[in-house]
């Protein structure tokens, strides 16, 4: 419990310590500024969830439980004539205690984007050049819960380990700030600092670097559902120019956020992967969660 509670403080301390509020922050997905922006624009938003449920003598049955979830977006974005930056840095960290079975981890995110955007002609005409870095990776050790030879939970990923590095460059067509299409050639670099676990990440066993270069192509789009509910969301894939396109990557994340006001909020995400390096299985993760939403500037 003690455990538990430390993280839950190192979670409101990582992500809640300000509160400054602005009218021009907000939460996107699509790095693309706006045509009139001119300059920078910086938004930054935390979010602190959390659910609790105690029985005692319940009729109905059910198991104690305790979540917090933390998470946080940085977006920084920049336009000057042709040229256009956006930056967004997102992290999560979430922990769950059940009762007789200790405290598990629920979500573990760090993300990086950087999006570089030179528009072909006057007036921002809607196809551009564009070049892309990325970097993925988690905080905290990652397990597969029960699923040893004596029910033993199975060390599956760590801090970098794995991380994925990507760069890639090529065309974009981009009608407005909610929606674009990407398709270039790229690099991958899979990294994975426990070599113990390389094989899991198609790797050889000892090796902790690999890297890849192929076909990217991506589709980003964001619309507002109603007044106070939007949706964001992207698919990117990447195809080894190697490898038969039926092992082609594919990265599918949908988010559904509702504010209730200027500080509570609802978020629905439901993300889709499918790397055969690490299973022939499409990965799937839901998170329904619900909780303060501060917006720091």
């Amino acid at each position: 419990m003690k455990t538990f509670i430390k993280s839950g403080l190192a979670i409101i301390i990582l992500f809640g310590f300000l509160n400054i509020d602005t009218a021009e922050a907000r939460q996107t997905e699509d790095l693309v500024p706006a045509d009139t922006l001119d300059g920078w624009r910086l938004g930054w938003v935390t979010n602190l969830n959390g659910s609790q449920a105690s029985y005692r003598n319940w009729s109905k049955g059910g198991i104690n439980s305790l979540s917090v979830v933390g998470s946080s977006q940085f977006t920084s974005l920049y336009r000057k004539d042709a040229f256009s930056y956006g930056l967004r840095i997102r992290t999560n960290f979430g922990q769950s205690r059940f009762q007789d079975e200790g405290v598990r981890k629920t979500d573990d995110r760090i993300s990086v984007r950087n999006q570089f955007l030179y528009d072909l002609g006057e007036d921002h005409v809607d196809f551009s050049i564009f070049a892309n870095i990325n970097f993925e990776t988690q905080f905290a050790e990652g397990y597969n819960y029960g699923a040893g030879p004596e029910g033993e939970d199975v060390l599956i990923s760590n801090f970098m380990a794995p991380a994925y590095l990507t760069q890639n460059a090529g065309l974009a067509y981009i009608p407005d700030e909610s929606f674009s299409i990407q398709a270039g050639l790229g690099l991958k670099q899979t990294i994975v600092s426990d070599t113990d676990l390389s094989p899991r990440y198609g790797l050889d066993e000892g090796d902790n670097f690999f890297n890849e270069a192929g076909f990217t192509f991506g589709i980003m789009y964001e619309q507002s559902l109603m007044e106070n509910v939007t949706y964001f969301g992207y698919v990117e894939t990447f195809s080894n120019l190697n490898r038969s396109l039926r092992r082609t990557d594919v990265n599918f994340s949908n988010r559904l956020v509702g504010r209730i006001n200027d500080y509570l909020n609802m978020t629905f995400q439901f993300d889709l992967i499918y790397d055969d390096d690490f299973s022939d299985e499409v990965q799937l993760s839901q998170v329904l969660s619900a909780g303060l939403s501060i917006i720091l500037f």
